[in-house]
């Protein structure tokens, strides 16, 4: 018999998941993509400012995974035609806006927190002898701490603040002291299960990845991360829906039985399975009544929310030879990080064309000082861009902001465990994926999707 299968969310993770599924199920499976906004993507969105493709959302994604192999994200855009379309960055340093000084970030770190403090050039100070072999490893096995209680413990408050919490901001828009070790750093949490000091399981962490030397680490989809998005739409051969909410979800003997659309004026669908892609209070919305356990569980997530804005500068705008900056928090800039658009990635670079700059604004905590209008926004970061890169700017050209309203996952410690068990309260039938659950990134969200996949494709074969 025939099976139909709803993929609920139309971000990465779903579409990954839909293609999946048009790739392990049986060619005569109906794949429906529900989607309750009006187009597909979720924060993969490609906006065009004064001629050029400026990425709204996310702008790259990394390259390689932790065994020295492509990446989730690599392998999907060759899965969907685009092998041939992806590009890398230009081999450019970024930088740390502190005192009104750019210094570049120095190498060897592992998202902020080094191996070797002797490398820091005076970026931070690391605390003295706090980083002593006691005997014992760092973590027990399967604990779970925050990043910055495990650094400032063992670094000191300086490596934290200067460096760990504006790499961690520029990810997930949130601090060190609420971030789950576990979630951000899995490699890092793994290795202080054995090593005796935050030197040692760095170190021993850095050593467990593969990749080659000189292997470019981010790619990006030239033409906009959009239009991956089509591709994945186009491969998975799914019915799209969009601006039609899932309301509920409810067991309808062996099949699931979803509502649809506004209140008054619902509609129905009956699938045999239910993949799960949305945020983490959708999803428990949704679960509430299927599987209040696991809802209960996903439902404790928190989101950040961030502004982008995007400029275009005059032609020949001098700035500093970088690829982007970040902002520690204790700057008390409204923007965290900057990335000089046209310079990082050259193929969009024109010798008459605009400088293009992208700000990211907001941290986890600040929705206030979010609360502004675009125009006051705009020129809030384009006067303190060119503050914090070493010089009034030129009024731009043309300017854009893309608001995320709650768009950035907070794992706090203890998220892979209240996920792990999220997953185990779900019934049969039904999988989640995406962001709320395994990370951000698009390579991770890929997985996730394909993942989920897998687990109700098993679902249904096991019940044929």
């Amino acid at each position: 018999m025939r099976k139909r299968i709803a993929v609920i969310g139309g971000g990465i993770a779903g579409l990954a998941a839909a293609v999946r599924l048009r790739d392990v199920c049986p060619p005569d499976t109906e794949i429906i993509v529900y989607e309750q906004g009006g187009a597909l993507g979720g924060k993969l969105r490609t906006g065009e400012l004064a001629g050029v493709s400026v990425e709204r959302g996310a702008e790259s994604f990394l390259s390689s995974s932790p065994d020295g192999g492509d990446s989730a994200a690599v392998t999907f855009a060759r899965r969907v035609g685009l092998g041939d379309a992806l590009v890398h960055p230009a081999a450019q340093p970024a930088a740390l806006a502190i005192g009104g000084t750019l210094s570049r970030i120095p190498a060897g770190t592992l998202v902020g927190v080094p191996g070797d403090l002797s490398a820091l050039d005076g970026v931070a100070l690391p605390a003295t002898g706090a980083d002593r072999d006691t005997g014992r490893p760092l973590l027990a096995p399967g604990q779970d701490v925050a990043v910055g209680e495990l650094v400032r413990a063992r670094y000191g408050a300086e490596v934290v603040d200067r460096l760990v919490d504006p790499m961690l901001g520029g990810v997930y828009a949130g601090r060190a002291d609420r971030l789950s070790l576990r979630a951000t750093m899995p490699q890092l949490a793994r290795t202080a299960e054995t090593e005796h000091t935050l030197r040692g399981a760095v170190r021993a962490a850095q050593a467990l990845s593969k990749r080659t030397p000189g292997q470019p680490v981010f790619a990006a989809v030239a033409g906009g991360m959009s239009r991956l998005v089509g591709a994945a739409a186009m491969a998975a051969r799914a019915r799209i829906s969009l601006g039609l909410p899932v309301r509920e979800i409810v067991r309808a003997g062996d099949r699931w039985h979803l509502v649809l659309g506004p209140a008054p004026e619902p509609q129905t669908d009956d699938v045999d399975a239910v993949v799960l892609a949305v945020p983490a209070k959708p999803a428990a919305r949704l679960l509430a009544g299927a599987a209040p356990d696991a809802a209960r569980a996903v439902g404790e997530l928190d989101y950040a929310s961030v502004a982008l804005v995007g400029m275009a500068l005059p032609p020949g705008t001098p700035l500093p030879e970088l690829s982007g900056f970040l902002v520690p928090p204790g700057e008390g800039t409204l923007v965290k990080a900057a990335t000089f658009f046209t310079r990082k990635w050259p193929h969009l670079a024109t010798p008459d064309g605009p400088v293009i700059v992208r700000a990211s604004l907001g941290r986890a905590g600040e929705e206030d000082r979010l609360q502004l209008s675009d125009q006051v926004l705009v020129e809030i970061a384009h006067r303190e861009l060119g503050e914090l890169a070493g010089g009034p700017l030129p009024p731009p050209a043309a300017a854009w902001i893309q608001r995320w309203g709650g768009g950035l996952p907070q794992y706090a410690p203890g998220h892979p465990d209240r996920v792990a068990a999220a997953r185990a309260a779900l019934p049969p039938g039904i999988a989640l994926a995406g962001a709320a659950l395994d990370g951000v990134g698009i390579p991770v969200c890929v997985a996730s999707g394909e993942r989920a996949a897998d687990d109700v494709s098993d679902y249904l074969e096991a019940s044929a």
